[in-house]
């Protein structure tokens, strides 16, 4: 008995021995060997990535990143956002609203198997030019009402959508024109990444066909057309009799802002909505326990006006009423979000407003994390950023939305939305900057400033039809030097000039005013340079 449980022993140790040789060695040839990796598209548009697997049991991990800019000096190549553990041969890539790249590694019982850091595979969705990837099929399985939801993944910097119904496919895929022949219909006012459309006109049609592509503020092509998809129509489905909640393109490791924001895909010729919050998951068509409710016309977005800062669960729904606020649709399916239980102290959050809040492009809200600097930060933040602040507005909510989280760092921009304003001095701004700090050192909080960015007033005027203050560059001036002087900031300026060093260049900010994806990367990785600054 004790020579076999010795011969045992031995046995289990020589091929613990060999296993580990195996891993941490080329014993058998396997450091130089890679994951051979492609993408599968499934019904609902997400992607599957598959690779073929190293003659070798392993388990995989994929890790997702996004290229960073580039323009910072000895800032990284590419920033990274999640990963995820796979024990066979393929995972289901978590959604991404922005180009993305993988890495594939194998692991073993030692470690990681492969030698140096593995080759960046590229997303195929954001290869240029930018196509937009429809998510709803219609084909014989799954058949079309005459009003069916057209809905696509966004485009990076897409401010709207121009869509097309034909008849046929088009005679040559992509491009940018409509087509000559079989074009029934075409709308540019859509501007999220969803459409109802109405093809009551068209139901001797039993097949039609739709494509869309991304436009920029001014109706410039932002990338091509998809490839036409066929809608296969039953006149007798049911007709979508409530909006479509908008969550097809939620980053990675989504955390609610203090301020949420609540966004859908509206329905056809309906232009007001009503929004409920909930505590509890309301009951059917019962609004008894509702905690708020809001109305708004024209818009596919609510700003929740109130800071949701205590932990627990809420819910919230939709639907479309008439100008006297009465529902003429069903809600649509009840949402539930989490706000966490952030403990005695948070150990940094962002503050500001819109910039700091999230959205970009004009028409993408902060719910769109693609759009907010916190996404590309290497540390986690709480975002306590509320759209429409000026630096007194941000100064006289302090006390509510920021002492409760007792932050031990706090990054500021304040004062965006008052150079803008003809009735507010610079020294107005450097005063509500001047208490936000003593406030914020009065609580052992360390605030970090960022200096303002310069803005585009053409093109805020442009998107928002609002003037702009003639002495803003002044006025940005003394208090980006105000700032310069204080213990602890961050010079954004400087990076965000056009080639003439005069305004906020155009491939950073659409509008003007807010930074796109581009732009608040670059503001991630400016940060990210300074993390010395936090405590």
């Amino acid at each position: 008995m004790k020579r076999f449980f010795a011969f045992t022993f031995i046995t289990s140790v020589f091929t613990m021995f060999l296993v580990f040789m195996a891993e941490t060695s080329d014993l058998f040839g396997m450091v130089d060997m890679r994951p051979t990796a492609s993408f599968t598209e499934e019904a609902d548009g997400s992607l599957t990535l598959s690779w073929t697997p190293i003659p070798y049991p392993c388990t995989y991990r994929v890790e997702v990143f996004n290229p960073t800019t580039g323009l910072v000096k000895d800032g990284q190549k590419y920033h990274f956002i999640a990963e995820k553990t796979a024990q066979g041969v393929s995972c289901a890539l978590p959604p991404a609203a922005i180009p993305t790249v993988y890495k594939i590694h194998a692991y073993g019982i030692f470690g990681r198997i492969e030698a140096g850091e593995g080759e960046f595979i590229p997303n195929p969705r954001y290869a240029l030019p930018y196509k937009p990837t429809p998510i709803y099929k219609y084909d014989e399985k799954n058949p079309a009402s005459v009003m069916p939801f057209l809905v696509w993944h966004t485009v990076p910097g897409a401010v709207c959508y121009e869509l097309e119904i034909l008849d046929a496919p088009p005679t040559v895929e992509g491009g940018t024109a409509l087509a000559k022949r079989g074009s029934l219909f075409s709308t540019r006012q859509i501007y999220t990444n969803g459409y109802q459309a109405d093809l009551r006109s068209f139901k001797k049609y039993r097949r039609l066909y739709w494509r869309v592509r991304a436009l920029g503020l001014h109706h410039e092509a932002v990338g091509e057309f998809c490839d036409a998809r066929p809608i296969i129509i039953d006149v007798n489905a049911a007709v979508p009799d409530r909006p479509l909640i908008n969550d097809f393109d939620k980053a990675t490791n989504f955390r609610q802002p203090l301020y949420p924001v609540y966004d859908w895909i509206p329905l056809h010729d309906f232009k007001n909505y009503e929004v409920e919050l909930f505590t509890e998951p309301p009951e059917a068509n019962n609004a008894n326990n509702v905690v708020w409710r809001k109305t708004v016309k024209d818009a596919s977005t609510c700003y929740d006006e109130y800071g949701r800062g205590w932990a627990g669960e809420y819910y919230w729904r939709v639907r479309a009423v008439d100008e006297y606020g009465r529902g003429v649709s069903a809600y649509a399916k009840t949402q539930e979000f989490t706000v966490e239980d952030y403990g005695e102290r948070v150990t940094t959050a962002i503050f500001g407003d819109s910039i700091t809040h999230g959205g970009g492009a004009v028409s993408y809200p902060p719910s769109a994390l693609e759009y907010c600097y916190g996404s590309y930060l290497d540390f986690p933040v709480l975002n306590l950023g509320r759209s429409g602040d000026t630096s007194t507005t941000s100064l006289a909510r302090f006390d509510r939305d920021v002492l409760p989280f007792r932050p031990k760092n706090l990054i500021i921009l304040m004062g965006s939305n008052s150079l803008r304003a003809e009735n507010i001095d610079a020294d107005d701004i450097i005063a509500d900057l001047a208490a936000m700090k003593k406030r914020c050192e009065e609580n052992d909080i360390r605030p970090i400033f960022l200096t303002l960015m310069p803005i585009n007033p053409k093109n805020i005027e442009y998107a928002f039809h609002t003037d702009t203050d003639p002495l803003w560059r002044k006025k940005m001036v003394q208090v980006n030097n105000y700032i310069k002087h204080q213990d602890y900031f961050i010079d954004l300026e400087p990076y965000f000039y056009d080639f003439r060093h005069e305004e906020l260049d155009y491939n950073f900010s659409i509008d003007g005013l807010h930074p796109d994806i581009r732009g608040k990367m670059l503001m991630g990785e400016i940060i990210n340079m300074h993390k010395n600054l936090l405590r």
